[in-house]
């Protein structure tokens, strides 16, 4: 198994709170990580995969079977199959503290849906954590010794994608996910799309990677109204599949861009909505750049603590930064990814925007090892020096 970055977190929260939701799209990884924890504990765990009939039943008098087993951390897979299980949980939970243990006892794991994480936060207010597990990211690769930074970013992070024996494999293993997920896992979450046409749309927001949202454009494109694109976009938000990233808007004296940029999360999936390949075929696509920009991005995003505020910054005259990171009142770092070896110097409307903004530090991201200064105010760094900066 690799090791995953969320896994020291996700056991410090079960430290800390009597339930956490550990969250992520489908085969992502989400139940190998929960059985190397049950692993761990032994006969202390216990664990159910509510896609089976034969555990969905021993849940039919939840409170009872729980009760039964009050001692073990119960590990509920799926939960979106068993929604209604949120109360039962709240009378156990509760009923466990006012004897006075504290100590975790359920590990729910389940795909993002609206309902789930409205339904789990209203009922187990103040008593549940979520940590959201992603797919493979460039420090794990690393950590592990497996693959590339390249192939990480040309097959993307899902573990059966990113392990394929070869680049056709993982096209084929992204193909048939995609297809999947459409048409029988979004359905399950609940809403009720026609598959083609959610297809349709995602390939869209891929075609735009790293733009911002023409919501008018692409709801004549689908034939639908503008409504219905913002509710498809929460949906695909919602499923942890599509990334919105908000823009900066603090500044009221300048004339700021209000539409957020939207990005394919992973970018193998990126890749097999636009039907490329292999790198060959991405190098020689459009969305080369915008691919790599997300890549890094996301990866950098995956890092940041929870109070950090990431966002992008651009005005109506063209004055703009990829990435904004506020990590607190007086520490603003600006961001600005290049896909160039031979010429990372960013352009003038990334110092005019760092300006505007007050960065305390200007930082290009380029595809080389090296770090160095590019002038008296800007870093140039790869990713894995950025995230080692974050993570100190």
């Amino acid at each position: 198994m690799i090791a995953r970055l969320a896994q020291p977190k996700l056991r410090k929260l079960l430290q800390q709170f009597p339930a956490v939701a550990l969250l992520g799209p489908r085969q992502v990884g989400k139940t190998t990580l929960a059985h190397s924890l049950a692993d761990e504990l032994g006969q202390q765990a216990l664990y159910l995969d509510l896609e089976l009939p034969s555990d969905r039943a021993k849940l039919t008098d939840a409170e009872l079977y729980l009760s039964q087993h009050a001692e073990r951390l119960v590990i509920l897979d799926e939960i979106h199959r068993l929604p209604g299980i949120f109360e039962t949980l709240r009378s156990l939970i509760d009923q466990r503290r006012r004897k006075g243990k504290r100590n975790c006892h359920f590990l729910l794991l389940g795909s993002a849906s609206i309902d789930l994480l409205q339904q789990s936060a209203e009922t187990l207010a103040g008593r549940i954590a979520y940590e959201e597990l992603t797919p493979f990211s460039v420090s794990e690769v690393a950590e592990a010794g497996i693959g590339s930074a390249d192939q990480l970013w040309v097959r993307g992070g899902f573990p059966d994608s990113f392990l394929a024996a070869n680049d056709q494999d993982s096209f084929t293993w992204r193909s048939a996910f995609i297809q999947t997920y459409l048409e029988r896992d979004v359905p399950a979450l609940g809403p009720r799309i026609p598959a083609e046409t959610l297809r349709r749309y995602w390939q869209m927001l891929a075609h735009n990677q790293g733009q911002m949202l023409n919501a008018a454009q692409i709801a004549s494109g689908l034939g639908v109204s503008g409504h219905t694109v913002a509710r498809y976009l929460d949906i695909m938000v919602d499923l942890l599949l599509v990334r919105r990233l908000q823009p900066w808007a603090t500044n009221a004296k300048k004339r700021l861009v209000r539409t957020p940029k939207v990005y394919v999360r992973d970018t193998g999936l990126l890749h097999a909505l636009l039907g490329i390949r292999d790198q060959e075929e991405l190098l020689g696509h459009p969305v080369v750049g915008a691919s790599w920009e997300g890549m890094l991005i996301e990866n950098i995003l995956h890092t940041l603590p929870a109070t950090a505020r990431p966002t992008f910054y651009r005005t109506s005259v063209g004055a703009e930064i990829d990435l904004v990171i506020e990590f607190s009142a007086k520490e603003r770092w600006a961001i600005e990814v290049k896909r160039s070896l031979g010429n990372p110097a960013p352009s003038k409307g990334f110092y005019i925007g760092c300006e505007d903004i007050r960065a305390t530090r200007q930082i290009v991201l380029y595809p080389g090892e090296e770090r160095f200064r590019l002038d008296s105010t800007t870093e140039v760094m790869s990713l894995p020096w950025l995230l080692r900066e974050i993570g100190t």
